[in-house]
């Protein structure tokens, strides 16, 4: 029986996956690397390291670390610019009636996401108060496809890992929730996410009855 609920953050619940393109894009646009939609397809569920080593084997560049670190902490400013100006509007329609809902019938609500700007989404949009638990990138060592960021959002909800059930837009992060023991609702892509339990368009065409219905 589903007793939490745990979601990832960028494109699940918002679009924050959009700036960290902008930003992607904008970094790799300096280093002289084409880096279109298509290529940022690899960086979804990713840490922010990892990622900037996809973007440098996309364009055979060998870096020092310390180039690697001021890289990233570059990217990480221009993203941090661009959630600063987040409206409570970007919040996907029917986000808040989701979480609100599934409170209602008892369930707690997680949030687990690579980002280390997470808290700070959550804050301008409004919605940090609908969770019972927050884990982000700052708080993991191994990220997704590693399970460790899932397990730790069911040890302080107190909840077993086979009572949660994640909502995920990355393979990386299906694949995390699968090693975790989870049930996992890929949001996006059936190609891409269909080793899911379950695959909808959009975060919001799940409701309660769905949950009984399917989990």
């Amino acid at each position: 029986m589903i007793k939490a609920v745990i979601f990832d953050l960028d494109g699940v619940l918002v679009d924050t996956a959009h700036y960290h393109f902008l930003a992607w894009q904008r970094l790799a646009s300096e280093l002289g690397i084409e880096f279109t939609e298509k290529e940022n397809e690899q960086l979804k569920g990713v840490s922010r390291m990892r990622s900037l080593e996809i973007i440098l084997d996309m364009g055979n560049l060998q870096l020092s670390q310390e180039e690697r670190n001021k890289l990233a902490d570059k990217k990480n400013k221009w993203f941090v610019q661009y959630i600063n100006q987040m409206k409570a509007t970007e919040l996907f329609p029917g986000v808040h009636e989701l979480i609100t809902s599934l409170r209602q019938n008892g369930l707690k609500v997680a949030l687990a996401s690579s980002s280390k700007n997470a808290d700070t989404v959550l804050t301008l949009l409004g919605i940090k108060e609908l969770f019972d638990v927050i884990v982000d990138g700052t708080m993991i060592v191994h990220t997704k496809p590693d399970p460790e960021i899932f397990l730790l959002a069911a040890k302080k909800l107190n909840i077993l890992p086979s009572q949660c059930l994640v909502f995920e837009d990355a393979e990386a992060g299906i694949q995390a929730a699968l090693a975790a023991g989870m049930k996992s609702v890929g949001v996006g892509s059936p190609a891409q996410l269909g080793k899911a339990n379950l695959v909808l368009s959009r975060v919001t065409d799940f409701d309660t009855s769905t949950l009984k219905k399917k989990f």
